[in-house]
């Protein structure tokens, strides 16, 4: 027999198992590390409250204009959640217009998630639960839960605390759908940016292999008139060897700058890196009669960094430094060296000064803000207006800082500040 009191027990403790069900949720999707994770956590904190043991989460694809399904819980069939949806799905429809949750194919139905025959017969089944998430109005997604077994009607209390993690989980899945958006433009921003200055870098490259060709040139023919000429063979082709491997090394140096890749942290030498861009700048310099100068500490400290990123930041810096300086005469100074803060930790300095017109001080605090851009013509800011917004990113990923300064007719000064290892 079974008493009020025991009836109002098994309530209580029903409501404060679904309660930890609903803290536990709101806990995964606080900060949800991959979309893959989130949607677990949605199908298994959904499963667990209305006690349908299988589902699959559909996430809306713009470009195709459907309904994909993109994670399962349980042992979903396929007749029940087929792999894709398209928008004039009966079941999609429904969604759309009633933004209710939709319980379906039961004995008992309440008003309003009532299903046509038309979804009854697209979903096949006798007990199928359909949740919607919902942001600005718009159904980016929707989970179809599942049970083959005999299911008693979900509670209204059920249904609200359904319908509340219905709200955070579109919430938490629309805020990671952006941020994943974000990322991706940034890698093809960064993908740009080093492609834009291959331009300058090919300048730099064709100059550079000029003269190892000239010397595989002259070896290819003089060799049969002096084949029998052991010391010339021996002494040209330690020349020939030394000039194809310069040249393959030049080759690799554009290919790792062109090809995108995920941040890699490696033990580097910052006056090496230094010295490879200015290298590749030279020619560029000579042309326009500008002098380089270069102050590097002999003790400086090495450092974890990406070397291509960091030679991206520093071979756009440099040469929105030629080009502000313009036609010479004029220079552009580069020096390293380190510091130590007064609780020990030891930096890196790099400093990047040029004799170019400067920068007026009301553009000066905009300087790193995307998509600004100044009046003059510059590397830096031509196409996107991308440039330093990426070096700035590039230099705080790396836990370090960037400033600039500038007087107006004078100049300006780029200053990069990274964390050294200590020696």
């Amino acid at each position: 027999m079974i008493t009020a009191t025991s009836f109002q027990t098994d309530s209580a403790s029903s409501g404060h198992e679904s309660i930890r069900i609903v803290t536990r949720f709101l806990e995964a999707i606080g900060h949800p590390t991959s979309l893959p994770r989130l949607a677990d956590h949605i199908l298994l904190r959904f499963s667990e409250l209305s006690r349908y043991p299988h589902g699959a989460l559909f996430l809306f694809e713009r470009e195709h204009r459907h309904y994909r399904q993109m994670h399962t819980y349980g042992q979903i069939k396929s007749l029940v959640a087929p792999s894709v949806m398209a928008v004039d799905h009966p079941l999609v429809q429904s969604l759309i217009a009633d933004q209710h949750i939709v319980v379906g194919l039961e004995a008992t139905l309440t008003p309003q998630s009532e299903l046509s025959d038309d979804i009854e017969n697209a979903l096949p089944g006798s007990y199928t639960l359909a949740v919607p998430l919902i942001t600005h109005g718009t159904l980016i997604a929707f989970t179809v839960l599942h049970s083959s077994t005999t299911h008693a009607t979900l509670s209204p209390v059920t249904m609200e605390l359904l319908t509340a993690m219905a709200q955070g989980a579109a919430n938490a899945l629309d805020s990671l759908l952006i941020y994943e958006d974000l990322r991706q433009s940034q890698s093809l921003l960064r993908r740009t940016d080093r492609l834009r200055s291959l331009e300058i870098i090919a300048g730099g490259f064709a100059h550079e292999i000029r003269n190892p060709l000239t010397s595989i040139k002259t070896f290819i023919q003089l060799a049969p008139e002096r084949k029998d000429d052991s010391q010339f063979i021996e002494e040209f082709s330690r020349i020939v060897l030394e000039d194809v491997n310069r040249i393959e090394r030049l080759i690799q140096e554009i290919l790792d700058y062109a090809r995108y890749m995920e941040p890699q942290l490696t033990n580097e030498d910052l006056n090496d890196i230094v010295t490879s861009c200015l290298y590749f700048i030279q020619v560029k310099a000579d042309s326009l009669g500008i002098k380089i100068e270069k102050q590097l500490a002999p003790e400086l400290p090495r450092g974890m960094l990406d070397r291509q990123q960091i030679k991206q930041v520093l071979l756009n810096l440099l040469l929105n430094a030629l080009d502000a300086v313009g036609k010479g005469p004029g220079s552009l100074r580069v020096r390293t060296h380190q510091f130590q803060k007064p609780e020990g930790t030891l930096f890196m300095q790099i400093d990047i000064e040029d004799t170019g017109h400067g920068i007026a001080p009301e553009n000066l605090e905009h300087i790193f803000d995307p998509f600004f851009t100044t009046k003059h013509t510059s590397t830096m800011n031509a196409g996107t207006g991308l440039g330093l917004t990426i070096a700035h990113q590039i230099i705080q990923e790396h836990h370090g800082d960037i400033h600039v300064a500038s007087t107006v007719g004078q100049g300006t000064t780029f200053r990069i500040i990274l964390p050294a290892l200590h020696q």
